[in-house]
């Protein structure tokens, strides 16, 4: 099928609607002068387009084409993940934020320096760096690599101008361009998935002839109760495996971490939280109904030879271009569709990663630098990581069946980062070797797992086929994670171990990483509760127990004390960490937390504000 003028009329302006945007807070506010208008949107954000972009960030279009392909091919028991998203979203709201938010960090691995020590800040950043570079690459290449395949459209044409585009708002208009676009991107992806579901329905004959087509062939799923963590869907793998997926994404990682920080207070960061729940709800919905259409339609027309030879991610274009082909404009706002998603993800990722660069390797070990080329530091960063990104793309197209691996390289390696902010936040007694020890640990288990996962299913391939399972559609709507099908047949032992559902990955190695850095932390001495900041900890077991008397409840504290009592008799109202000139967090009395981002002599309400010339905090008027 070729394009009309109306389709690359709308994939075009959905690409110059975008750059305009970028272009547009480039030279209105504040210019993108300073680096927390870059990097943060002056925190001036309010709640509804934080929460469009939390869900537009990993709504990527390898997730468009996924899903519905996992419907069509394996029913609706994959709708099941939604229930995950209420633990899922409400955890990070009560748990994540508060503490994120209350330190007025601007990258999240700050926390793990006043947690723990600049080691352990360097090994989580480096390793999200690790992660989102390698993800860049294939959520670019992918969907375009599917959509030359189906359309024909210019594989590189499309690469270019897509990563192109997303560097160039991204650079240009900072965290506020990046957010706004991907509010406008979502509109787009709800409108194309729409625009298919109904066409799609109308040719079948309704929704009601669509669900009865699923039901008779089976694919309408009843509640599989089976506890087997080896079954690759259950209601307990999706409903509670996908609860941790969820917190790897929306509790700590540094792209959405970084949508909470921009919010204008506390309050609109966790409603932004609460949004994202029925808008999660809703992407969910419209991916399997067009699954489900998808399965009706090619019921009533047997499916050409040239489809059935094509891999589960072409399906989704194959059945758009065969739906939308006589809708002149509809092929094309599909394709803005799924290349929204593409540029919402990757616009993210060049953001994030520019400010943990920024923040946590050069500003740190560097002099002082000035605001100015501060800021301009980090649009080359963004700009730099754009090009990584190409180059990534570039390397994907060489990487043939590797390909798997790398897409599945973004889940393996957000478990032990969800493992590593649990063990400080939840566990006053881990320390610093503890938690870079536990770190290792879990990325060890989780290539260990992951590959060992591909290598036997690679191995039980029919003989004389060397080609691998195509790309498939194991794919939530908030991460990506590949797992390679085969057969099903009985297996034992390590084959059984790496037969592990991929849903209960990030729970797997992120227990790893709290149960080895609890272990190594009691045999080199554990951290005593007093040294511990206060509010780098939610007390867990407290807030879980708290039926039990006021004595067991302190004991249960580890020696911690609470904000409260930190915070009486000229000690911090805030505990904010206060930067240098240099971005370098500054050190503090003992028992004296970081102060609050207020100059000196300001009258915040709770006391006057007072500065040396390593230290703010707040001398409070106390009576004794």
């Amino acid at each position: 099928m070729k394009f009309g003028a109306a389709d690359y009329a709308i994939f075009v302006l959905l690409l110059v609607f975008s750059l305009g945007i970028g272009l547009y807070y480039a030279l209105s506010g504040g210019k993108q002068r300073t680096v927390q208008e870059f990097l943060l949107a002056n925190r001036s954000m309010s709640f509804l387009p934080v929460a469009l972009s939390l869900l537009a960030t990993f709504q990527s279009a390898v997730a468009i084409l996924g899903v519905p392909s996992e419907i069509f091919r394996f029913g609706t028991e994959y709708w099941f993940l939604g229930c995950s998203y209420f633990l899922g979203l409400l955890i990070p709201a009560h748990v994540f934020i508060p503490i994120f938010y209350r330190l007025r960090l601007t990258s999240t691995y700050e926390y793990l320096e006043l947690r723990f020590n600049k080691v352990v800040r360097i090994c989580g950043t480096a390793t999200f760096i690790f992660q989102m570079v390698v993800y860049m690459g294939v959520v670019l290449y992918a969907p375009a690599l599917a959509l030359n395949a189906v359309t024909h459209f210019d594989l590189w044409v499309s690469v270019l101008t897509i990563g192109l585009v997303c560097t160039l708002y991204t650079t240009l208009g900072g965290l506020k361009a990046v957010i706004w676009t991907d509010v406008f991107q979502t509109f787009v992806m709800f409108a194309g998935q729409v625009a298919v579901i109904v066409v799609g329905t109308i040719q079948v004959g309704g929704m009601q002839r669509v669900w009865q087509l699923a039901a008779q062939h089976g694919k309408v799923s009843g509640i599989d109760l089976d506890p087997d963590p080896y079954e690759r869907h259950t209601f307990w793998t999706l409903a509670f495996g996908g609860v941790f997926m969820m917190l790897s994404l929306y509790g700590v990682n540094q792209a959405q971490v970084q949508r909470y920080l921009s919010s204008r207070s506390e309050r609109q960061a966790v409603l932004s939280c609460y949004a994202v729940f029925p808008c999660q709800q809703i992407v969910l919905c419209l991916s399997c109904l067009t699954g489900l259409v998808m399965f009706a339609y090619y019921q009533q027309r047997p499916l050409s030879q040239e489809q059935r030879s094509a891999s589960p991610d072409q399906m989704v274009l194959y059945f758009v271009m065969d739906v939308l082909q006589d809708v002149p404009g509809l092929p094309g706002l599909f394709v803005a569709c799924l290349f929204s998603g593409s540029l919402s993800t990757i616009s993210s990722a060049f953001n994030s990663l520019a400010t943990v660069t920024m923040e946590d390797l050069i500003r740190p070990y560097v002099g002082s630098i000035p605001e100015g080329r501060a800021t301009l530091y980090s649009k080359l960063l963004a700009l730099g990581y754009g090009l990584v990104c190409l180059g990534m793309a570039y390397t994907s197209s060489l990487m043939g069946p590797v390909l798997q691996a790398a897409i599945s390289i973004f889940g393996m390696v957000g478990g032990p980062l969800l493992g590593l902010f649990c063990l400080g936040m939840f566990f006053p007694w881990a320390n610093s070797v503890g938690a870079v020890a536990g770190l290792v640990a879990g990325l060890a288990m989780a290539f260990w797992v992951g590959i060992g996962s591909m290598v036997t299913n690679l191995q039980a391939l029919p003989p004389g086929n060397s080609t691998p399972p195509p790309l498939v559609g194991n794919l939530t709507t908030t991460a990506v994670m590949t797992t390679l099908l085969t057969t099903p047949q009985r297996r034992t032992g390590l084959q059984k171990f790496y037969n592990l559902s991929y849903m209960w990955y990030s729970a797997h190695n992120s227990t790893t990483v709290i149960v080895v850095g609890l272990l190594v932390s009691l045999l080199t001495g554990p951290t005593r509760g007093e040294d511990v900041n206060p509010r780098t900890i939610f007390p867990v077991l407290p807030w879980l127990l708290c039926c039990l008397p006021a004595r067991y409840q302190e004991k249960l504290r580890c020696g911690v004390r609470s904000p409260e009592e930190a915070g009486s008799c000229a000690e911090p109202a805030s505990l904010a960490p206060e930067k240098t000139s240099n971005g370098q967090l500054n050190g503090l009395p003992e028992g004296l937390p970081p102060g609050g981002d207020h100059p000196e002599g300001e009258d915040t309400g709770e006391g006057v504000v007072r500065a040396d010339a390593t230290h703010t905090y707040v001398l409070r008027e106390t009576a004794l």
